[in-house]
């Protein structure tokens, strides 16, 4: 343990920024999951609501097609 504590000591700019990087790319990844986890959500509440009847199939369709026109503008 003393040794790893003598490396990051040593090496502290590196560690740092290797830091940064580990934690970026974690924020990256709960970012995508609560975003594929929304619209998955938002399409099972569009054909709840097409099973119910109300709204029509074709709604429903412009609906995603509305989701994935914003999504594909946003990346």
């Amino acid at each position: 343990m003393q040794d790893l504590l003598q490396i990051i000591h040593d090496h502290f700019l590196f560690a740092a920024i290797a830091a940064c990087f580990i934690i970026g790319m974690l924020l990256n990844a709960i970012t995508r999951i609560i975003n594929n986890t929304s619209r998955e959500r938002s399409r099972r509440e569009i054909a709840a609501y097409i099973a119910e009847g109300s709204i029509t199939p074709e709604q429903g369709e412009r609906l995603i097609k509305a989701d994935i026109n914003r999504n594909s503008r946003e990346t």
